[in-house]
C-alpha cells in the first residue's frame, strides 16, 4: 500500500506542471502523513534565498497529497476531490538550500472528515505544515483549510 501511495503522490505532483517545474519531490507518504522537498534551484529569488511563493506552493500541495494517503478516494470516497479553501503562511527566517515541508492528520481527525464527507458530501479539515531547512530550522509554517468535496 505504501508503494502505491508513493506512486500516486509522485503522479499528483507531475499532474500540476508548475510543481514539477519547481522540482518538488515527494519524500514520505504514509496514511495521515506526507512530506515533500523543495530544491533551492530554480526556487531562489533575487536575494539568493528561497522564493516565498515556492515555499507556499510546497506547503499548500500537501493537502492534496495527504488526502491521497488518508482517504480512500478510489473506494468509499470515489468522486470526492480535495480542495483548498483558505491558507496562510508565516515566514520565520530566510530559507537556504533544500526545504522540507511536512504535515499530518490524526486517525481521529481522518475518521471525522471521512464521516462528514460521506454524510454531507463535504468533509473539512485544517492542516498545519512545517517547513524546515537543511539544518532543521523552521523557516515557515502554514495553516490551511481543505475540504473533501463530492463533485458532480
Amino acid at each position: 500500500m505504501a508503494y502505491t501511495l508513493r506512486v500516486e503522490a509522485v503522479q499528483a505532483v507531475g499532474s500540476v506542471p508548475i510543481l514539477e517545474a519547481m522540482g518538488i519531490r515527494v519524500v514520505e507518504v504514509r496514511p495521515g502523513f506526507v512530506a515533500a522537498e523543495l530544491p533551492s534551484e530554480p526556487n531562489v529569488n533575487h536575494f539568493g534565498v528561497t522564493y516565498a511563493g515556492s515555499l507556499f506552493s510546497v506547503a499548500e500541495m500537501l493537502g492534496g497529497l495527504l488526502s491521497l494517503s488518508a482517504f480512500d478516494l478510489e473506494g468509499e470516497l470515489a468522486g470526492f476531490v480535495p480542495l483548498v479553501k483558505e491558507s496562510s503562511i508565516r515566514f520565520r527566517r530566510p530559507a537556504l538550500g533544500v526545504v522540507r515541508a511536512s504535515a499530518s492528520l490524526s486517525e481521529d481527525e481522518v475518521a471525522r472528515v471521512r464521516a462528514d464527507a460521506l454524510e454531507t458530501g463535504r468533509g473539512e479539515f485544517v492542516l498545519e505544515a512545517t517547513l524546515t531547512d537543511t539544518a532543521g530550522e523552521v523557516v515557515a509554517t502554514t495553516v490551511g483549510t481543505y475540504q473533501l468535496r463530492r463533485l458532480g
